[in-house]
């Protein structure tokens, strides 16, 4: 891996050699130390501080998923960063969401991309949603150390299965344990807030427009509830990072179309400041 190509022009053998599909696996072979998991850790004492990521959502709609979430980072009791992006396209069909160490998170979110990507290369077709969900547990539990110590990730995949022809929503905890979730799941420090706001809003013939909204509604709950989750930022122009995956794929909502959203469930609060009620039957 570490050969100098400039004198011959010539890529190192490790990148020539037939191998796994998985690119997770090549550089396991040719380069461990460059996996989240297998770094080692100064010793120290008490919580490491470090920005944390919190809210991400999901909604499943007829035709779809939609995944989203707030723009807050904190560390400790601080807001580290208003403005953080927690929402990533892994593919043309799906995306995956993190809350938990904001830099390590980052850092799996774009090896995950990776191994998405060579797959496709090296096989000629994509993963199945159920394989790259697969692969995204694999992940996890290769950072299993790191996440003892702390510096834990949680992700929130989702995604348009073509196979089947509908939106899947799959969660994760730190030992890579992965389940599928039906309609609608959130983790994060919000998380707990954002699923009983989904509770009364969800219903399986949601429109797009409608799923974006619940989706909105419950991370201004779930901000309303819990200090570590932004919510709307009016004044700085700060939405929520909303996307939408359909069978023609991958699709981040403007600024314009969220903020019009946005503003429409802040007028709502105004009148009703814990939000639309459920009816009761």
């Amino acid at each position: 891996m570490e050969a100098n190509t400039r004198s011959t022009g010539r890529l190192p053998a490790a990148f020539l050699t037939p191998g796994s599909s998985s690119f997770l696996d090549f550089l396991s072979e040719h380069a461990p130390e460059q996996l989240p998991g297998n770094r080692q850790l100064p010793r120290t004492e008490g919580v490491i501080e470090a920005p944390h990521g919190t809210t991400i959502v999901a909604v499943a709609f007829p035709g779809g998923v939609v995944l989203a979430g707030d723009r807050r980072a904190t560390m400790g009791n601080l807001i580290a960063q208003r403005d953080i992006e927690k929402v990533f396209p892994t593919d043309e069909f799906s995306a995956v969401g993190i809350a938990g160490t904001a830099g390590i998170a980052v850092e799996m979110v774009k090896l995950f991309q990776l191994e998405l990507e060579h797959f496709e290369k090296v096989e000629g077709s994509q993963l199945s949603l159920e394989g790259k969900a697969n692969r995204l547990s694999t992940m996890l539990r290769g950072n299993l150390a790191m996440a003892m110590q702390g510096l834990a990730v949680v992700p929130l995949f989702a995604g348009y299965d073509v196979e089947r022809e509908k939106g899947r929503i799959f969660s994760y905890d730190v030992t890579g344990g992965r389940s599928e979730e039906m309609g609608f799941t959130a983790v994060g420090s919000g998380s707990l807030f954002a699923r009983g706001s989904l509770k009364k809003l969800y219903r399986e013939d949601l429109t797009e427009r409608q799923a974006v909204t619940a989706v909105l509604q419950s991370l201004y709950d779930a901000a309303d509830e819990d200090s570590a989750t932004g919510g709307p930022d009016l004044t700085r122009q700060i939405y929520p990072l909303v996307t939408v995956i359909t069978e023609e794929g991958f699709r981040r909502m403007t600024e314009a179309e969220t903020s019009e959203i946005a503003r429409a469930v802040y007028e709502g609060r105004l009148e009703l400041p814990n939000g639309p009620q459920a009816p009761l039957s």
